[in-house]
Parts: C-alpha cells; sequence; structure tokens
C-alpha cells in the first residue's frame, strides 16, 4: 500500500485533479478503517486498491468507456466502474471481490464481500464531499465498530438520495437494498 497524498495510479488512468484528490481521500479512509479493524494484509490491500482503481477512468469520454466496458446499453454516469473492471481484467486481476467493488461501486450490488461494500461507503463517507459533513463524519467514524450497520445506513442514504432527485433507480441498487433491509 501507499500512504502518500495522492495514490499510485496505472497508467491507464484518466483522471483530472480534482479525480485524482477525491480517489486519495476514499483511499485514506478505507485504509484507516482497514488499520483500525485490524484487517489481514490481503484484504487490506484489496480495500486499497479497489479504492485506487474505482475512479481510475471516470474522467474518460463516454465514447472510451463504452469501447472499454463493451456496454452500449448502461447510463454514462455509471459506465466507469464497469470500464475500469474490464481493464483491470484484461491486465490479469483475479480477485473477484476487488473487480466486482470496482464494476458496481456507484449503483451497488447484493452480491458484494467487504471489500466492494466498504468502497461503497467510503466513495460516499469520504470527507471531501459537500454535503451532510457531520452525518457522514459520524458514520465514517462508526464504520470499525458496526460495519454492517453502517453499511445499511448509507445504503438507505443512497437510496433516498436518488429518489429525492428524481433520479432512476438501477435494479442493482433494489437489489442491493433488499439483501440489507
Amino acid at each position: 500500500m501507499t500512504s502518500s497524498a495522492f495514490p499510485v495510479l496505472p497508467a491507464w488512468a484518466q483522471v483530472g485533479e480534482k479525480r485524482c484528490a477525491h480517489i486519495a481521500r476514499v483511499t485514506a479512509l478505507l485504509d484507516q478503517w482497514a488499520a483500525e479493524m485490524r484487517l489481514t494484509p490481503g484484504e487490506a490491500q484489496a480495500w486499497h486498491d479497489a479504492g485506487r482503481w474505482h475512479d481510475a477512468v471516470r474522467d474518460a469520454t463516454e465514447h472510451e468507456l463504452r469501447a472499454l466496458s463493451g456496454d452500449n446499453a448502461m447510463h454514462p454516469d455509471v459506465l466507469h466502474g464497469p470500464a475500469a473492471a474490464a481493464i483491470l481484467e484484461r491486465a490479469g486481476e483475479t480477485r473477484g471481490g476487488v473487480l466486482l467493488a470496482v464494476r458496481w461501486h456507484t449503483v451497488g450490488n447484493p452480491h458484494w464481500d467487504r471489500t466492494g461494500r466498504a468502497l461503497f461507503m467510503a466513495d460516499f463517507l469520504e470527507p471531501g464531499r459537500r454535503f451532510m459533513h457531520a452525518d457522514r463524519a459520524f458514520l465514517a467514524s462508526l464504520l470499525p465498530r458496526d460495519f454492517d450497520g453502517v453499511f445499511r445506513q448509507v445504503v438507505r442514504m443512497r437510496l433516498e438520495w436518488t429518489l429525492r432527485e428524481g433520479k432512476a433507480l438501477f435494479p442493482e441498487s433494489v437489489a442491493l437494498w433488499n439483501s440489507v433491509r
């Protein structure tokens, strides 16, 4: 793992400075939780890698993301996860939990292991986001002691936001909620 301010990104990454800072905050939060929870080195590395790869192609064009992911139907805002996972698979990544985490980090997936769940929470709870600072900071601090409870709360909050904003619910998001409620 790296402890620098910015994570080491792969050569294929397409991110600007703002996105790189987000990735650094997500990865730092995952590393902090892994240490506080005393994860095995292998699981801690999986969390770290999922964090640094989850948005690695977030700034690519829709055309590039569709070509990378092979998906011509998915909403453009969520293509970066499947595209990054496809690149990782082609590069030889074999950790199924990491691939599933990266692929579905934006919408959720009911088949996640702790790596996917941790990434979903870190992406939402990272301190650089500009809403609900106190609530999100409280949940982030509580996570090492109540992983499942915080996960359930984050899933609920994300779904409520999606509905409040009038956005579409993805089938994976609904299945995730039904798996944790």
